[in-house]
């Protein structure tokens, strides 16, 4: 059985066992071949003649591309869990990567929006018409939910509970989870089901389930969610980057500023480890200030 050969079993294991997506799947893909041109260069011949002086060579050259820790640490560990596949299946006997030390992640805080900021947002999507009512609606979702702009994406029409306030969400992994949202989305939501939903499924032949539509009626996707919150940033002619990203990490930013426990947010996130959460719990200038004037002495 030939490198790809072997490569394209392991994309299967990814793809029916872990249930991974393609973007992740298309990640580990890219840092195959790249480690595939590296044994070229080196005249190895398959994978099984990989030994761990390899490996730190390869790792010298990943740190001579000055690459970022987080980039070095993700390809190092799509390798490692390549023989640990290729192990179970009694390809190899070894694993060249097992010893193979991690670089640490940069401590990087994420970016997050204050309070004023955000009402500038609220305030610019003309609600008068059936996008607008979409935009307000998806805006409102993305603050209220902290959800991935994919999880935000696969959302159908029945996922809405408005009767107790939730939406059923497939996370990573297909892994479900009901997440509540409250009043300020209810009504957006609300409002745009009601009225601007309808009138964009009348652009389309085709009905569609899911919850947003973009203009021509069909499921808005992730790349026309970003596109709505540039529009959204333009308009209210703030200087700064919005993403789907910077919703979710503002969400669990006042989450936890507002007094949150962490295993709750973990699950609010669907994050697999309370570590991923943990990055979270860093707060606000303005929440260090509040905090320091109502309990100093001197303040």
């Amino acid at each position: 059985m030939d490198i790809k050969e072997k490569l394209n079993l392991f994309v299967e294991y990814l793809q029916i066992e872990r249930n991974y997506s393609k973007y992740t799947i298309a990640s580990y893909e890219d840092d195959f071949e790249h480690f595939m041109t590296f044994m070229m260069q080196q005249g190895i011949a398959s994978f099984e003649d990989v030994v761990y002086s390899d490996v730190r060579l390869y790792l010298t050259v990943l740190h001579g591309k000055k690459l970022a820790r987080k980039t070095v640490a993700r390809k190092i560990s799509s390798l490692r869990s390549l023989y640990r596949f290729f192990m179970r299946e009694g390809y190899c006997e070894d694993n060249p990567f097992s010893f193979a030390s991690l670089p640490k992640k940069e401590e990087a805080i994420p970016e997050f929006l204050y309070a004023e900021e955000l009402e500038k947002l609220f305030a610019v999507c003309d609600q008068g018409t059936a996008l607008g009512q979409r935009n307000q609606a998806l805006l409102e979702l993305l603050y209220a939910t902290g959800i991935r702009v994919g999880e935000c994406c696969q959302i159908c029409l029945a996922d809405v509970d408005f009767t107790v306030g939730t939406i059923l969400v497939t996370g990573k992994g297909k892994k479900q989870r009901y997440v509540p949202f409250g009043s300020y989305a209810y009504d957006s939501l609300h409002t745009y089901i009601k009225s601007g939903r309808q009138e964009l499924c009348k652009k389309s032949r085709q009905e569609s389930a899911a919850l947003f539509l973009n203009a021509k009626g069909a499921p808005l996707t992730e790349r026309g969610v970003r596109y709505v919150l540039n529009e959204i940033i333009e308009k209210a002619s703030l200087t700064m980057r919005l993403s789907p990203h910077v919703l979710r990490h503002t969400f669990a930013t006042h989450m936890l500023d507002e007094g949150a426990d962490l295993r709750t947010v973990q699950e609010l996130l669907g994050h697999a480890h309370l570590s991923t959460t943990q990055i979270y719990t860093h707060v606000s200038k303005e929440r260090l200030r509040f905090v320091y004037t109502k309990h100093h002495p001197r303040a």
